[in-house]
């Protein structure tokens, strides 16, 4: 594999913000980049439309088929965060062109994390999630395909450095948190392209992204 190191010191040059702000930041002695939806989305956005499963991400200008992507990221609930804010933080890929680009994603939902989420209730099986905009958002996927292994529990929390991995074939792709395997998605339902790559938030989340590679496959 050839590979790309970003340590997100400072914005990469060329970068394009989709309904985000972005900034330099420290986080936990970290340089890192900061990631939010702009005020405009957060407050008077549309879920489905502007947010929720969305082209919200800062565009990392680079041209990505298959291989292995991963980054730190640490996330914490702005204090205007909706009542279903969980801290969504993840990886955009394949991102195609136009205003409204096609991607997949896999983002995180740190308060779904072993440490948080209710222990009676389904959220602790909802801490990753796999979906591909525009046609199979996270919703779509629970009611049409409930057992595709689209989503699956996760031991993180908020407020804390996690490295997120993905590593993506033309078809299935698998992601590991610290290491450790968590999701398998076996056919991922959209045909393989190349695109670029984002530092992904959703709605009521502040997020620092840090130390990301970028490894195409050959």
């Amino acid at each position: 594999m050839t590979a790309e190191n970003h340590d997100l010191a400072g914005i990469p040059d060329g970068a394009v913000l989709r309904s985000v702000t972005a900034g330099l930041s420290s986080f936990d002695h970290r340089r890192a980049v900061r990631v939010s939806l702009t005020d405009k989305v957060s407050h008077d956005g549309v879920a489905g439309v502007d947010y929720v499963d969305q082209p919200t991400f800062v565009q990392i200008p680079t041209t990505f088929t298959s291989g292995h992507i991963s980054v730190d990221i640490a996330s914490r609930l702005r204090p205007d965060a909706p009542e279903e804010a969980r801290g969504f933080v993840g990886i955009a890929y394949r991102i195609g062109r136009g205003q409204k680009p096609s991607f997949e994603a896999v983002y995180l939902r740190p308060a779904n994390g072993w440490h948080t989420a209710p222990t009676d209730g389904p959220r602790k099986l909802r801490a990753i999630q796999y979906f591909a905009y525009p046609d199979w958002p996270y919703n779509r996927l629970r009611d049409e395909r409930p057992d595709g292994g689209y989503e699956a529990a996760a031991d993180i929390r908020l407020d804390t450095w996690i490295r997120l991995g993905i590593t993506v074939h033309a078809r299935s792709l698998s992601a590991d948190v610290d290491g450790t395997t968590v999701l398998e998605v076996p056919h991922t339902l959209v045909e393989p392209t190349a695109g670029a790559v984002g530092l992904f938030v959703d709605i009521g989340t502040d997020a620092h992204f840090s130390n990301l590679t970028i490894s195409h496959a050959d």
